[in-house]
């Protein structure tokens, strides 16, 4: 539903993905992520597909913007990760303009992400009482409940996105040096002689939820589409 001219805000941006696809279709982007590493690789991204972004470091939990600023108010894999979700959907709402549109995409509980984040929980440092779990914004009834106060009707949908490894070795490799929540597990358990029984659980997560019949990995990541109007 992108139309040229459109302001679009991308929520948690990190790399740029969505704000890319966005400004290529001609709308006005903002990018914005809480981690100033990532938008350097942003900017880098926008120059080589020569695209325009405005890039800004800022929190999901207090966007730095008037109320109904934007058409559309996106996040990919993003949101989800802000501790407080009450206020993060409380934020999306407030910036999104009266009929404008709200569109995120969530890793799900029960999905592969979900599980992945369940094995690094039973190592990690239990998180603070203000904080929800990331994957609750997979589930339908949690998303409805943080925009229960709000202007906002929503609709859902599910998906999978499907990771291709040559095997589970490849895929644990992959994302103990790539994927963030991984990387930070990796880096505080390593010096507490604990990763490689970390690391043992992931890849017999990876093995179990398998696919594929040829001997590679086909793991099918769970997501939820959220599609969100504001009432004009």
């Amino acid at each position: 539903r992108l139309e040229p001219g459109q302001e679009v805000l991308d929520v948690a941006t990190g790399t740029g993905n969505v704000a890319l696809q966005a400004a290529a279709a001609g709308t006005q982007v903002v990018g914005l992520d809480i981690t100033p590493e990532l938008l350097v690789i942003a900017r880098r991204r926008a120059e080589q597909h020569r695209v325009a972004v405005e890039w800004l470091e800022g929190d999901a939990e207090d966007l730095p913007f008037e109320d109904g600023r934007f058409d559309h108010v996106l996040s990919t894999f993003g949101v989800q990760f802000a501790p407080r979700h009450r206020i993060a959907a409380q934020e999306l709402a407030r910036v999104c303009r009266p009929g404008g549109f709200i569109g995120l995409v969530n890793w799900t509980p029960s999905g592969q992400i979900g599980e992945l984040f369940r094995v690094l929980g039973a190592y990690m440092p239990a998180p603070p009482a203000y904080a929800s779990a990331p994957p609750l914004w997979g589930d339908e009834d949690h998303v409805r409940d943080l925009f229960a106060d709000t202007p906002v009707r929503l609709e859902f949908a599910r998906g999978f996105n499907p990771w291709r490894f040559a095997s589970a070795e490849d895929y644990v490799a992959f994302m103990e040096t790539r994927y963030g929540p991984l990387v930070k597990a990796r880096e505080r358990l390593t010096g507490e002689s604990r990763w490689d029984a970390c690391r043992e659980d992931v890849l017999a997560l990876a093995r179990r939820r398998n696919q594929a019949t040829d001997g590679s990995l086909l793991l099918l990541a769970e997501y939820l589409v959220v599609v969100g109007r504001k009432a004009a």
